[in-house]
């Protein structure tokens, strides 16, 4: 009776997702509870780039160049990741702490952001009856600013504790869950807030912004509770100071790998995200999609993101060099734009649809490895796994909205060119600007792996030195 228990047990442990990802140091039930920030960022991410860039523009009527300016506010402050976690790598607190203070205090920057931001929009937005005009602009880019800053601090830190906790074996699993929540916490807040945003009034956009930024702190808090361990630290020990960052900094950049490694990563986000404001548009006014089906781009470029996660947890866990499976996320890439672009000429839906679900993959593949690559940093040195996620992070937010913003504005300026007949006849189409930020996404693709090779053949070369036997090895 007692070994049918275990062997059901047994078996209901190992069918769960990411079960494999459980280990001594991170039980199930500690790594789901830590994995709820992921789902929190998630949550703040749809709130800024999707549900109130729409709401400022259409339903409050904010010039689209502010809104614009308000949603680079939060990447501004993305290079500042670094810092943050080399601040988590050397904090001292009286009960030994190192993450926990900036996972906390990054979780209160958030809530407070979204906690003042409906208020700040609506004055944005002209409902004002005293006060200085510029009172609106302040307060909304004060909001984006907090909220912005409180991500990058939660998930660097976030980041880091997992790293901290999880095993050399475990952490492809870890990483993979944790984008997974990333994503679940993207999607399930999207469905959930645009229906509470459906029947618009200013009530509305108060109870729903400010419940995110309640809903914020509880998840937040449930993730960060009990999950790294009281070691009290005397005074003496507190009193040492710190290394200085430029020290760290260079030990970091020092090591080649790890500079090389964080080109490719904001190369590689480069190439990846162009195309993020220019599919839907792409599926609606060159492939002639409607809405309905334009919006099924998003399941399918988060149902391929989930496929990479899992064939890199999978992957990563039996040996696999997480450069050479970065590599095939690239690869994984370049004939998925070569699909999205193709689609065009051919007049082919399914074709688009393969290419989004593609890039999804290819994306999802490459940051899940390149991640763990960095998570498998040893920061024994002044340069810890803080400082390392922090510029990974850092990296890859960075390129992100770098590259939103390049698309849209190459996209609109090959245009115009098109249109006004200055490319020839040939090219005076409206896909010709689409397809010039594609045909760029396959070039930096390229420039991406010749930047990874590096890394893959020293890293066979090393492991062929570790692994080969001299003739002291044999017995004599």
């Amino acid at each position: 009776m007692i070994f049918g228990r275990r062997m059901i047990q047994g078996m209901t442990l190992n069918m769960l997702p990411f079960s494999d990802a459980v280990s001594e140091q991170l039980p199930l039930r500690q790594l789901l509870r830590l994995s709820l920030f992921q789902v929190s960022v998630g949550m703040a991410s749809v709130m800024l780039l999707g549900t109130l860039n729409r709401v400022m523009i259409v339903e409050l009527g904010v010039a689209a160049t502010i809104v614009a300016m308000m949603i680079a506010i939060p990447v501004l402050v993305a290079p500042f990741r670094a810092i943050l976690g080399f601040r988590s790598d050397t904090y001292r607190s009286a009960i030994g702490w190192k993450r926990i203070p900036y996972l906390w205090f990054g979780s209160l920057w958030q809530f407070g952001g979204l906690a003042i931001m409906p208020m700040a929009l609506l004055v944005l937005s002209g409902d004002q009856v005293a006060g200085p005009d510029w009172a609106g602009t302040v307060g909304a880019a004060l909001a984006f600013l907090m909220t912005g800053l409180g991500m990058h601090m939660t998930q660097t830190a976030g980041l880091a504790l997992a790293a901290d906790r999880a095993t050399e074996e475990t952490r492809p699993q870890v990483v993979a869950l944790l984008y997974v929540m990333f994503l679940v916490g993207m999607g399930v807040s999207a469905v959930i807030i645009g229906t509470l945003l459906r029947d618009f009034s200013a009530l509305r956009l108060v109870q729903v912004v400010q419940g995110t930024a309640v809903v914020t702190i509880v998840l937040n808090t449930i993730a960060l509770w009990k999950q790294e361990k009281v070691t009290p630290m005397t005074r003496e020990e507190r009193a040492v100071p710190r290394p200085p960052f430029r020290d760290a900094w260079r030990d970091l950049t020092a090591q080649g790998n790890v500079a090389r490694l964080l080109v490719v990563v904001f190369i590689g986000t480069l190439a990846f995200n162009m195309q993020d404001v220019l599919l839907e548009p792409y599926g609606g006014e060159i492939l002639g999609l409607s809405v309905s089906a334009t919006t099924l781009l998003t399941s399918l470029w988060a149902g391929g993101a989930l496929l990479g996660f899992g064939v890199a947890a999978r992957g990563l866990k039996r040996g696999r060099d997480p450069f050479r499976m970065a590599g095939g996320g690239i690869l994984a890439g370049v004939c998925a734009f070569s699909a999205v672009i193709f689609a065009a000429p051919l007049d082919s839906g399914l074709l688009f649809y393969i290419g989004a679900f593609g890039i999804g993959f290819g994306g999802g593949l490459f940051s899940v490895c390149t991640l763990t690559a960095i998570m498998a940093f040893d920061g024994s040195g002044t340069a810890g796994k803080g400082l390392a996620l922090g510029a990974w992070g850092a990296a890859q937010a960075t390129a992100a909205g770098v590259s939103i913003f390049v698309g849209g504005a190459l996209r609109d300026g090959v245009n115009a060119l098109a249109e006004t007949g200055r490319l020839g006849a040939a090219l005076s189409d409206p896909a010709t600007g689409y397809s010039t930020v594609y045909h760029i996404e396959i070039a930096l693709l390229f420039i991406t792996l010749a930047a990874l090779g590096p890394l893959v053949r020293s890293r066979s070369i090393h492991h062929r030195q570790t692994t080969s036997r001299g003739l002291a090895d044999f017995p004599t």
